[in-house]
C-alpha cells in the first residue's frame, strides 16, 4: 500500500495525501478528513524508514518476537544474553531493538508484516526456528532482510547464525561412554524445536556408533516442571539410565531434585548433564556438568549479520563457535566401574 493509492481512494493528488498526513498546510479541513479516512480504510501507515532517510538520517530499527508462550515462561539467562550480545552491536551504530511478543505464530507473521510494510523496522532476527518453520515463506515474500538464529538447514532463504550442537552432543555422549556408561537417555525440548531435532539426530547417531550402549529421548517444554517428570520416568524405569543429557539447565537443576528424591546419589547413581552452563549450573550441590557456550557472542554475530544484510543486499551463513563440554560434580563413572 503506498500513498498513491491513498489518493487514488481519496480522488486527490499524492501532493495532497503527503500535506494532509503530515498535518501541514495546503489542504481544505474537509480534504483532510476525505484523505485520513481512505488511508484508514486501506489500512496505510507511514513509512518511517522512507522519512528517517528523507530527513537525511540513518537510522535502523532490529525488530525481534517472541510468542506469548516463550515470554510468559520468562526470558531465561541465556536469552538474555543473546539479546544482550545484540544491542552491544547495534549499540555502535544509531540502531535499537524493537522487543515484542505475540500470541501465536499467525500474529507474529502480522507483526513482521505490519514493521516492514510500515517501515518500522529495517530488518529482523527470527528466533526459535522450528522443521518447515511457518514463517519462512511469508517473511521471504515480504523482502524484509532477515536474520535466523537457526541452523542453516532450517533457515530457509535467510542466513543463519548457529553454535555446532551436533559435534557437542556427540562429546557428551562419547565422554560419558569413557566413563562407561552403557545406558544414556536424553531429556530434550519440543520435538519440533529445529535445535531438538538437531541434536536428537547427533545423539542417536553417536550413541549408534558406540558399542553396547543404548539410548532413550524424551521431549519436554524445557520448564523444570517437565524435566522433573522426565526425570522421573527414566529414573524409575527397570532399565534406568545410568546418564542423562539435558537440553537446558532448569531440566538438569530439576533432575538432581528427583535423583535426591528417590534415594540416587549424583553422580554415583546416575550422571547428569545440562546444556546452558549458566549460573544455576555452579550454583547446584554438586555442580552440574555442562556443555558451555556463548550467547552474547552468538547475539553480537546476528547483529554484524544483520546489518551487513541490510547495507549490502547480502550476507553469508556463519557459525558461531561450539559449545564446550565443562565436566564438574554431576558426572563420573557408571556404577559398579
Amino acid at each position: 500500500m503506498t500513498i498513491r493509492d491513498v489518493a487514488a481512494r481519496a480522488g486527490v493528488s499524492a501532493g495532497a495525501v503527503s500535506l494532509a498526513l503530515n498535518d501541514r498546510p495546503g489542504v481544505s479541513e474537509a480534504t483532510r478528513q476525505r484523505i485520513v479516512d481512505a488511508a484508514r480504510e486501506l489500512g496505510w501507515s507511514p513509512n518511517l524508514a522512507a522519512r528517517s532517510l528523507a530527513q537525511g538520517d540513518r537510522v535502523h530499527t532490529i525488530g525481534m518476537a517472541l510468542t506469548r508462550g516463550a515470554a510468559a515462561a520468562g526470558l531465561d539467562q541465556v536469552q538474555m544474553a543473546l539479546i544482550g550480545g545484540i544491542e552491544q552491536v547495534l549499540a555502535e551504530r544509531p540502531c535499537s531493538l524493537l522487543l515484542h511478543t505475540a500470541p501465536d505464530r499467525d500474529a507474529e507473521i502480522a507483526l513482521y508484516r505490519q514493521w516492514w510494510q510500515s517501515g518500522r523496522v529495517n530488518g529482523s532476527v527470527l528466533v526459535g526456528v522450528v522443521a518447515d518453520d511457518p514463517r519462512l515463506d511469508p517473511l521471504h515474500r515480504l523482502g524484509m532482510p532477515v536474520v535466523a538464529v537457526s541452523q542453516p538447514a532450517l533457515s530457509g532463504p535467510f542466513p543463519a547464525v548457529w553454535t555446532d550442537d551436533a559435534t557437542a552432543v556427540a562429546e557428551a555422549v562419547r565422554y560419558l561412554a569413557l566413563l562407561g556408561h552403557r545406558r544414556i537417555a536424553r531429556v530434550a525440548g519440543p520435538e519440533t524445536l529445529g535445535r531438538t531435532l538437531l541434536r536428537s539426530e547427533a545423539f542417536t547417531a553417536t550413541v549408534a556408533a558406540l558399542p553396547d550402549v543404548t539410548a532413550r529421548i524424551l521431549p519436554t517444554d524445557l520448564s523444570a516442571q517437565a524435566g522433573a517428570r522426565a526425570t522421573r520416568t527414566l529414573l524409575t524405569a527397570a532399565d534406568r539410565p545410568t546418564a542423562i543429557v539435558y537440553d537446558n539447565d532448569l531440566t538438569a537443576v530439576a533432575g538432581i531434585a528427583v535423583a535426591e528424591e528417590l534415594g540416587l546419589s549424583v553422580p554415583r547413581d546416575v550422571s547428569l548433564v545440562a546444556w546452558d552452563d549458566s549460573d544455576l549450573c555452579r550454583i547446584t550441590r554438586p555442580q552440574l556438568s555442562a556443555l558451555s557456550h556463548d550467547p552474547f557472542a552468538v547475539g553480537e554475530e546476528v547483529a554484524r549479520c544483520l546489518l551487513e544484510l541490510i547495507d549490502t543486499g547480502r550476507a553469508d551463513s556463519r557459525p558461531a563457535g561450539t559449545p564446550v563440554l565443562v565436566p564438574r560434580g554431576t558426572t563420573g563413572p557408571a556404577p559398579g566401574r
